[in-house]
């Protein structure tokens, strides 16, 4: 944001709470560009700024192909910046020198020249894009407006724009910073703090995930127990209708068996085919169907009757008629079996007296 009068109005216009990357350039920082790849240690200070001691300064290192480019400042300079943020309220957790950090965004950045300029800015790169020199003018401008993709961004703020990229891709990018240990803690802290609540956010999807997958599985289950609970009392009222319907059964042909009922037989049809095989010499007195079971009676306290029996009672002056009477009836399809029970001579009467059992 442009325009800003200073610090107290920071507080009015930003939330404290975000993480805060603090760029100094200009007056106070004196940049050196050295040869090759080598960092700068107490050892070989001297070369940058003879005669001082390094504990009196910050420190950035930046290497661009074969060049190394070293930003200072004085931590007096620096921590007084540093001291009022943070007496606003600030979290500061990065602080960056110069131009160096836009190296994270230039890719994004119209920029198709090997020269970049803006806001006091100029750098000038290599054909493999590498820097080869920078300078700081405080008059020089970019000669066109600039863009980040498709979207305008004014000069000024190309480089708060680059400092914050590199706090919020900290853990992602190879971070270009001022060596103070203090911000290098914070901004520590402040990863392990994202680190942190990326995997709380992990752990609360995977719970998610876990919670709806036994919701899914649980609702299937009841669906099949309700389906099965269905079948089973289906099965068994049916297992119930069927043993009424046998105990039904059972009571309608023990009603039919009282009733003497035995399956429809046209007992008068067989009654003519035995008397149609009659010899003349007998003569018949009674015939019985399905007779009265004496012994059964009497062992069941109750009347009992024989099942599919025909008995015949009847004279004959003579035994031999009545066995050829037997003979003749055993060869009707329907006779199971005819037995002779009893033959028996009456005086009175003058003729013999049978009782004679046929089974059909």
């Amino acid at each position: 944001m442009a325009g800003i009068g200073g610090i107290e109005e920071l507080r009015e216009r930003f939330n404290r709470t975000i993480p805060m990357a603090l760029n100094l350039s200009g007056k106070g920082v004196l940049y050196k560009q050295l040869p090759g790849k080598g960092e700068i240690s107490p050892a070989n200070f001297s070369a940058v700024l003879p005669n001082a001691s390094p504990e009196d300064f910050y420190l950035q290192y930046f290497i661009s192909g074969d060049q190394s480019f070293v930003a200072i400042i004085r931590k007096t300079d620096a921590d007084k910046w540093l001291d009022a943020l943070a007496k606003q309220g600030f979290r500061v957790c990065m602080l960056s020198l110069g131009p160096f950090p836009v190296r994270q965004i230039l890719p994004q950045l119209n920029i198709y020249g090997e020269e970049f300029v803006f806001n006091g800015h100029r750098i000038e790169r290599d054909g493999d894009l590498h820097w080869k020199a920078y300078r700081y003018e405080e008059s020089a401008k970019a000669p066109f407006p600039l863009k980040i993709d498709n979207e305008g961004i004014d000069q000024e703020l190309v480089m708060p724009y680059a400092a914050a990229f590199q706090v919020v891709l900290a853990n992602k990018l190879d971070i270009i910073q001022a060596g103070v240990p203090e911000l290098q803690q914070a901004l520590e802290q402040l990863l392990a703090d994202k680190r942190f609540k990326a995997r709380g956010v992990l752990i609360l999807l995977a719970c998610f995930a876990l919670l709806l997958l036994n919701m899914v599985i649980f609702t299937s289950m009841n669906h099949d127990n309700l389906r099965l609970s269905q079948e089973v009392n289906s099965s068994a009222r049916s297992t119930s209708d069927v043993q009424n319907i046998k105990e039904h059964i059972a009571e309608q042909e023990a009603l039919l068996r009282n009733l003497g009922w035995e399956g429809g037989i046209r007992k008068s049809i067989l009654i003519d085919q035995m008397a149609s095989l009659l010899p003349p010499e007998i003569g018949l007195k009674e015939i019985a169907i399905d007779p009265v079971d004496r012994l059964g009676s009497r062992g069941q306290r109750s009347l009992q009757f024989s099942q599919r029996q025909i008995e015949v009672k009847g004279i004959s002056p003579q035994i031999i008629p009545v066995n050829e009477w037997i003979a003749r009836i055993k060869t009707l399809h329907w006779v199971k079996g005819a037995q002779l029970e009893s033959y028996t001579y009456n005086n009175e009467l003058n003729t013999g007296q049978f009782i004679l059992t046929i089974s059909y």
